[in-house]
Parts: C-alpha cells; structure tokens; sequence
C-alpha cells in the first residue's frame, strides 16, 4: 500500500488534485457533505458503488439514500450469500429505494469453485473467480469506485485514507474515518434495521463458507491465511510498477 502512494503520490488524479490534495480538501467534511462534493468532482456515470449488505453496510446506504439517492449501487452475488443477506438486501432496498445492479460470477468459475470447495485450501483463488473477475468489467466503466471500508476495522484497512489508488480505478471511502460507536449511534438514532445475524453473533458477513461468529471481523476466513476481501487488496492494478 505504501508503494502505491509514493508511485500516485503527485499524479493529478482530478480538477488540478493529486491524491493528498483531494484527502485533505473532503478530511474536514461529514460523510454526506463528502458524498455531495464528489459529485461535485465527478459525473454520475463515472461513479460506481459496491454493498455486500453486511452488518454495517446500512449506515453507508442510508446516507445515500438522504444525500445522493440516484447513486447505483452494485451488489456482488457471489451465490455464495447467507439467506438471510438476500432478505436483509430485499428489505433494504425497499425501505432506500435503492438503485441496484446484480453482479454474478461466470457460472463455470462459480460451479467449480462449489466442487472443488476452493473456500478451503484456495480462498484467494475462490475471492478472484467469484468476486474480482465479475466486477473487472464495472471497474472498467467507471472512475471512481464508493466503498464502505472503515479504518478501526482491520489493520490493513487502517492503513487507508479517503481516496487511494486501487489500481486504475480511484477508491473513495468517505465512512473511512467513522469509529463503530458512531455507527451505531447513528443505527439507532434513524432506527435502521440490522442484519438478522447480527444477533446471532456474528460481527461481520460474507459468504457462508468463510464467515463464522465473532466479535468485529474476527470470524472471517477463520483458519485460513486470508484476511481480507479479495476487492479490497490491490489486484485491479494494471499499469506497470515503477
């Protein structure tokens, strides 16, 4: 991540700003002021949004729903999602209104990924069939990617600013600088519906392969090398390293 910054570091990424120039012009606003600013900054059909409905993902969208309701919003279906994600999603995108575009996975890669259970002893490989290939063709479209990544989550996320470099595509993370009292403050104070298996236990969902219950995301990939989602790492980087 370091080395990404050093190579972007004074390449002007939009309106005359390079990467720091833009982290410290939206570091003082709120995230819907930084939601509005970057329309500000780029055209609709330059901005994309990616949910997987997990047990934060409401407080992003509720923002987007008061601040930039004609955002669309893509939602990965790796087919690989608990039952009760496809309802909490239905449920949500009611209640929003959101504009939502459906993402699969080539039914070939995502039918050997299930036979051969690539989870286990390949989940990487089974994050890159099932998740980075289908959105490479969105990634594509777009230049600027909405992502609701927070810092106090996992280390490697601690590492990232508003606006990072993933490749050829600008992450932004306007909720990336909220502490989780504020989420849930904000949970209660509009009196969003949570994810069913919050209450069960579990901190943090993602497909049901990998995802157990614990605190936070500490029941992700349990027992497995992989510690992050497969988009959230680098691999959409396709110039060449200088």
């Amino acid at each position: 991540m370091t080395e990404l910054r050093v190579i972007y570091k004074s390449e002007v990424i939009v309106k005359g700003m390079t990467l720091d120039d833009l982290h410290a012009h939206f570091l003082p606003m709120d995230v819907g002021e930084r939601l509005k600013e970057l329309h500000r900054f780029f055209k609709p059909q330059d901005i994309m949004m990616t949910s997987s409905f997990g047990t934060m993902s409401v407080f992003l969208l509720h923002h987007i729903y008061r601040f930039t309701p004609e955002q669309r919003i893509y939602f990965l279906d790796t087919k690989y999602h608990f039952k009760e994600t496809y309802e909490y999603k239905e449920l949500l995108r009611k209640r929003l209104d959101l504009r939502l575009t459906y993402v699969y996975p080539d039914k070939k890669q995502n039918d050997l990924t299930t036979e051969e259970s690539w989870w286990i002893n390949h989940p990487r490989m089974c994050c890159t069939a099932n998740k980075i290939a289908p959105l490479e063709p969105y990634i594509s479209k777009h230049k600027v990617w909405i992502s609701g990544l927070m810092a106090h989550q996992t280390l490697h996320r601690s590492r990232f600013r508003i606006f990072e470099k993933n490749g050829d595509i600008l992450k932004f993370h306007p909720i990336i600088d909220t502490s989780e009292e504020e989420v849930q403050a904000y949970i209660a104070k509009f009196a969003l519906p949570r994810h069913p298996l919050e209450a069960e236990g579990y901190g943090s969902v993602g497909c049901t392969h990998c995802t157990f219950k614990g605190e936070g995301r500490t029941g992700r990939w349990e027992g497995t090398p992989q510690k992050e989602c497969g988009i959230h790492l680098n691999y959409y980087y396709k110039e060449e390293k200088t």
